[in-house]
């Protein structure tokens, strides 16, 4: 075997690897596959070194996610525990000849994708479990992985043992969240540990959000991953267990499992490689059972340097959080990161000689040295109840989590003019939105006026994934129509997809703002009632950035695209006044 494995080494052009060497005498003295152990080794190409290893045993390659997407029907030739225990990924599957006379002929052949062809105890366990002939092909351990989530599910050989054991002890589907639990102890283990799974890819893939919504005919599992709903594929039978799962993620968040006919609330304190997370979950009942709904939040330090602000507006804010007093706004509707936003300021303004009281509707991110307090309206604390009890706390800062009726915004105005710096948000669409949402609200216009010192406004675009983005060729028309600033400097990027992205092309996401100052020439306008048009006019006088500049501007950085802003943002009057917009379809040449 020596020989053939340095002929293969040398192929992948790993045979003088150090590393590789020891880890396959490593193997070779536990038994274990020398495949694998070359293939965990630091700088292999673990292509090139399978490719080799599959024309070696003259074996078919297998792409992977550039052959056609497998069948769902293969599930049934191939069981579960055995493809995902072993890696092992149905990829084909033939029928047999109908005129085959042999009473013991297999029913068809079984294309089998695998990454260690040289594995007989795969091979044994396979033979034994599958009527047919196989064929087998060599392919990459994530395109492997990647198929058999899409094709079994996540977990899938876990609900299979599920099931099993039903059969064994006669239990029938139970549709009671208590009584599902009550059945043999490896079921309830086998849920727990779907349920673990279920949160760890979840963290893992960078989602905010879990949503597991029943439907009529099965259970739907959806990630928020960059702002986009992805379902995650899961077993046909999940279905029959759905109880059981519901059921445990409640007693996970310490809530009524017995409740199921009103919404309740909870945490959950997950660890993942060190790093606290906690999770938020919401049970909303519907008519195909309980949805739930978890929040992800990573207890990870909030900094204006995450928040990656350019050199035209974090001046601004800086500026802002040195002041002794006054209200700053950040506006924008639910999911945009405002949260994220007050937290990085507070974590700037968290110092030894200020005292700093927040009231939230709920606590997100826990921060020490900060007192905060949750309201809890079934008791009486109220976003007004508590901030009146803070400022006879002789607090310096003072956040409020939103801004919901005129007792709070006034308490919160009447703060501001007695001494204090009050953040907090407010429900609008833009930065001068929030003077006339306050306006509308009752607050009389020189209150707002004079306590308010900024309004800001944001959005979330995903950023473009470093390892795949590319130049962008975009018509000069186009951009015009558009707004965008033509003759700057900078380098528009596209999307294009990788493995690193999952092929979405972008990784994460970014903050877009656009900042409001009231000036004097703004107080007037906002105390003589003057019209939105007018008090956009003013800020733009004075150097206010619209939203969608702002978005250009990281365009051009090469941080996002050109649709991801105008996905989120609408055109300022001014481009508006300046550009004969007519219909533009977006450009048709983007290429590298």
């Amino acid at each position: 075997m020596m020989p053939l494995i340095q002929n293969l080494l040398a192929e992948a052009g790993c045979a003088d690897n150090p590393a590789v060497a020891e880890a396959i005498d490593q193997a070779c003295y536990n038994q274990t596959s020398f495949v694998e152990a070359v293939l965990d080794c630091e700088g292999v190409r673990e292509r090139d070194f399978l490719q080799a290893l599959a024309s070696t045993f003259g074996l078919e390659w297998w792409e992977g996610a550039a052959d056609k997407p497998a069948e769902a029907g293969l599930r049934r030739h191939l069981p579960a525990e055995i493809a995902l225990r072993h890696r092992v990924l149905p990829v084909k599957f033939e029928e047999a000849a109908s005129d085959s006379t042999e009473q013991k002929a297999p029913h068809g052949t079984l294309h089998l994708a695998t990454f260690d062809p040289l594995n007989l105890v795969t091979h044994q366990r396979v033979a034994s479990s599958v009527p047919h002939n196989i064929v087998w092909h060599v392919g990459q351990r994530t395109r492997i992985a990647e198929g058999l989530q899409k094709l079994y599910g996540l977990g899938a050989d876990t609900f299979e043992k599920i099931l099993r054991g039903r059969a064994d002890w006669g239990g029938d589907e139970l549709a009671d969240e208590v009584t599902v639990l009550d059945g043999p102890e490896d079921e309830e283990a086998s849920v727990v540990r779907f349920v673990n799974q279920i949160l760890r890819r979840g963290l893992e893939q960078r989602a905010t959000d879990i949503h597991v919504e029943p439907q009529q005919d099965r259970l739907r599992i959806r990630y928020r991953i960059d702002g986009r709903l992805e379902e995650l594929p899961v077993p046909e039978n999940i279905k029959s267990l759905q109880a059981s799962v519901i059921a445990r993620l409640k007693i996970m968040a310490r809530l009524d499992i017995a409740e199921k006919r009103l919404p309740q609330d909870g945490r959950i304190n997950l660890e993942l490689d060190g790093l606290p997370i906690d999770v938020r979950v919401a049970t909303i009942p519907s008519v195909e059972g309980e949805s739930v709904s978890l929040r992800l939040l990573a207890q990870q330090a909030m900094t204006l340097n995450r928040l990656g602000m350019t050199d035209t507006i974090r001046p601004v804010v800086e500026e802002l959080l040195r002041l002794p007093n006054g209200i700053i706004l950040i506006t924008g509707p639910t999911g945009s990161g405002k949260s994220t936003s007050l937290y990085a300021f507070l974590t700037e303004l968290n110092q030894a000689h200020r005292r700093i009281v927040t009231i939230e509707d709920p606590v997100e991110y826990k921060m020490p040295g900060i007192v905060q307090i949750a309201v809890k309206p079934e008791i009486g604390l109220t976003f007004a109840t508590g901030l009146r009890s803070i400022l006879r706390g002789d607090p310096n800062v003072v956040m409020i989590g939103e801004m919901r009726d005129l007792e709070t915004t006034e308490i919160a105005i009447r703060a501001a003019l007695t001494g204090h710096l009050v953040l907090s948000t407010l429900h609008t669409n833009d930065a001068i939105g929030g003077i006339t949402r306050l306006v509308d609200m009752g607050v009389e216009p020189f209150l707002v006026s004079s306590a308010v010192r900024a309004f800001f406004a944001q959005r979330l675009v995903r950023k473009l994934c470093p390892e795949c983005r590319q130049p962008a060729q975009v018509e000069r028309e186009y951009l015009q129509s558009i707004g965008f600033p033509l003759g700057t400097s900078g380098t528009i990027m596209r999307a294009v997809g990788c493995e690193s992205c999952r092929g979405s092309g972008y990784q994460g996401r970014l903050s877009i703002y656009e900042a409001v100052l009231v000036t004097h020439a703004l107080q007037h306008l906002i105390n003589t009632r003057a019209h939105p048009a007018d008090l956009h006019r003013q800020a733009m006088k004075d150097g206010f950035i619209p939203m969608r500049g702002y978005g250009f501007q990281k365009v051009l950085t090469g941080e996002t695209t050109i649709e991801e802003v105008l996905s989120v943002t609408s055109m300022d009057r001014k481009a508006e006044e300046a550009v004969a917009l007519k219909p533009v379809m977006p450009p048709s040449r983007q290429a590298a």
